[in-house]
């Protein structure tokens, strides 16, 4: 009876959601970033060793917090997240595009798509990573790169800018993926300069072999210009479009407990975050979210002590995993306002597709 109950109230306040308000604008563009792992805590030490806040405090007008629970672990991974995110539902670890019974979600990549709207996804992983793969594909499980790739085939956003090169071409089915996106009219190419010089509509960049190199390891700005870039195509579509765009590699900065490299990431993200807010900022039509799928690695920042360099204060980790405490939330522009309080991964899609007029 109870869960009769709950089903009953999760609907009721699904419909909600997807109801426009009166006097709510509607929104042309939507960039919706995720910080991979990216917890309070990693953003706040960011900013401590950058010395002043981050753009993502200081030029967004909303805040949120964001439960990040899985259907089946109340400790998500990316792919349950990552779904949650950009599908509006719980799903279990490692499912991609799925609900919780295994049954494909359209995701609001997928839904803009439909509705006319350009898409695009940047990201420093490989392309078939969890949270990329989460707003194009449906597989039961996340390590499945080849069938994910294949989705891309199918599926695949306008603009895709990332790594995954392997996945599409050195396949063990033999297949080459990346002739398939030929074949529907993609420019593949396999450097930022290339896909800077391409003047394709649909844009394939697999930079990497598999993720692209850490900002430590001298991958540069090739984020916030790869962001520049999918904006500028993105943008002649009339009807506005969706793009996502992950800062991949805080997660994996975390896993490793590199507190160096998970600052060098974080500030890298928000390099590309200051590019999509000034583009909103001068548009006036676009919405900006910026938010995690997790907390990685359990960071708590102590008291100032004799480090020096970038590690301005004292910091442990406690997990070389996932932890399952809130994760922030930064919005601007028309419809921010709807990012407050205590919310859930789950609620994203429904306020995005509300805002954006989607049917």
């Amino acid at each position: 009876m109870k869960r009769m109950m709950w089903l009953l109230a999760a609907a009721c306040l699904l419909l909600a959601g997807c109801q426009k308000k009166d006097n709510e604008p509607v929104v042309k563009n939507v960039i919706f970033m995720i910080g991979d792992g990216m917890g309070l805590n990693q953003a706040y030490a960011g900013a401590w060793a950058k010395g002043e806040p981050l753009q993502m405090m200081a030029s967004t007008t909303a805040f949120a917090l964001q439960e990040t629970w899985s259907a089946d672990n109340k400790v998500t991974d990316s792919a349950a997240s990552g779904t949650a995110m950009a599908c509006g539902v719980k799903t279990y670890n490692y499912a991609i595009g799925l609900n919780r019974d295994s049954v494909p979600v359209e995701s609001i990549l997928e839904q803009s798509a439909c509705n006319g709207k350009a898409t695009g996804i940047v990201v420093t992983c490989a392309m078939t990573h969890a949270t990329p793969a989460s707003f194009v594909a449906h597989q039961t499980n996340r390590n499945k790169a080849e069938e994910i790739a294949v989705d891309f085939v199918h599926y695949g956003p306008d603009v895709m800018i990332g790594g995954g090169r392997k996945h599409f071409e050195a396949r063990k089915d033999s297949l080459n993926m990346s002739d398939s996106l030929r074949a529907k009219g993609y420019d593949v190419v396999y450097t930022l300069e290339d896909a800077i010089n391409s003047s394709s509509k649909y844009l394939a960049a697999f930079c990497a072999e598999d993720k692209l190199p850490t900002v430590v390891d001298g991958r540069g700005d090739f984020l916030p210009r790869a962001v520049d870039l999918a904006i500028q195509k993105l943008k002649k579509e009339k009807n506005g479009f969706f793009l996502m765009v992950e800062g991949s590699q805080i997660d994996m900065r975390c896993h490793s407990n590199d507190m160096v490299g998970e600052i060098g990431e974080v500030l890298d993200f928000d390099d590309a975050v200051a590019v999509a807010l000034e583009f909103a900022r001068k548009d006036k039509h676009t919405l900006v979210v910026i938010t995690a799928d997790h907390e990685t690695g359990g960071l708590a920042i102590l008291q100032k002590g004799a480090y020096e360099g970038a590690e301005k204060f004292r910091h442990k980790f406690t997990t070389t995993g996932h932890t399952g405490v809130p994760v922030p939330i930064y919005a601007y522009g028309p419809g921010s306002q709807n990012y407050e309080g205590l919310m859930q991964n789950s609620d994203h899609k429904a306020i995005m597709s509300r805002l954006m007029g989607l049917k």
